[in-house]
C-alpha cells in the first residue's frame, strides 16, 4: 500500500524550516526539527492520537517549534513572526493556528526552568514537547550538546565553573553567561527525563538518560587521567 500523501501544509513547512534553519549549526538545524517531528508522530501514534486534525498540530508544531528560537536571534528573544505569518498564509483555522503557535511558545525548557510548568497541557503539548526533549538527551543528545558549545566557542569542561543550581529564565537564555559543555548535563539534560509527560517519553527517556550518565561518567575520569 502506498504512503499516505503529506498534506500541502506539511510539505510546506519543511520547505521553510530547510529555508530558515539550514545555515545553523547541527544543534538546532533543520534536521533537528525533522528528527522531533518523527519523533512526535512516533509518540502520536504509541500515545493513541490518530484523528488527523489533532496529527496535523502535531506534526506542524514539531517541525516549526525552533524556527524563531532565541539563541538565533540578534536581540536573544523569540521570533515568531515567521511561523504565524506561514500559519496564516497555509489557510488554517484560527483556533487550530492558535494552538501551534501557544505549543510553541509554551514548551521551551526556559518556560520550567523556574519550576512553572504548563497546567493541565492538552496531548498534543505534551507530545511535542517531549519528543523536542527526547532529542536534547541520548547519543543525539550529546552530540548536540558539544556541538552548540563548539559554536559558541564554550569550554569542554573547567572544574573551576560549577554548574548552576536554582536557575532563573533570564539566567538560563542569558547570552553574557559562559558555561562550560559538561555543566549543561547538570543545568538541563539530566533533568529532562523527570519532566516527560506522555508515558511513552517517559519510556524512552530512561534509556537516552541512562546512557548519558555512563557517558559524563566516562568523561570526568578521562578528563581527570583516571581512566
Amino acid at each position: 500500500m502506498a504512503a499516505a500523501e503529506k498534506p500541502a501544509a506539511v510539505r510546506q513547512a519543511e520547505e521553510l524550516v530547510e529555508r530558515e534553519m539550514g545555515g545553523r549549526d547541527a544543534s538546532h538545524d533543520a534536521a533537528h526539527a525533522l528528527r522531533v517531528r518523527d519523533l512526535a508522530l512516533s509518540l502520536a501514534a504509541e500515545e493513541g492520537l490518530s484523528a488527523p486534525s489533532r496529527l496535523l498540530t502535531v506534526e506542524l508544531a514539531s517541525l516549526l517549534h525552533d524556527v524563531g528560537d532565541y539563541k538565533y536571534t540578534k536581540n536573544n528573544v523569540e521570533d515568531m513572526s515567521v511561523v504565524e505569518t506561514f500559519l496564516q498564509e497555509v489557510g488554517l483555522d484560527e483556533a487550530q493556528k492558535d494552538e501551534i503557535v501557544a505549543i510553541i511558545k509554551g514548551m521551551g525548557f526556559k518556560n520550567e526552568v523556574s519550576n512553572k510548568s504548563i497546567v493541565d497541557p492538552t496531548l498534543e503539548f505534551a507530545i511535542v514537547q517531549d519528543a523536542d526533549r527526547l532529542d536534547a538527551i541520548g547519543a543525539i543528545g550529546i552530540a548536540r550538546c558539544f556541538t552548540y558549545g563548539g559554536s559558541k566557542n564554550s569550554a569542554l569542561h573547567d572544574p573551576r565553573i560549577l554548574p548552576r543550581d536554582n536557575l532563573s529564565k533570564e539566567k538560563y537564555m542569558s547570552k553574557e553567561e559562559k558555561q562550560t559543555s559538561i555543566n549543561h548535563f547538570h543545568e538541563k539534560l539530566f533533568k529532562l527525563k523527570d519532566m516527560m509527560k506522555t508515558e511513552a517519553g517517559k519510556r524512552r527517556a530512561e534509556k537516552r538518560h541512562r546512557f548519558m550518565e555512563d557517558f559524563v561518567a566516562e568523561f570526568y575520569e578521562e578528563w581527570s587521567g583516571r581512566a
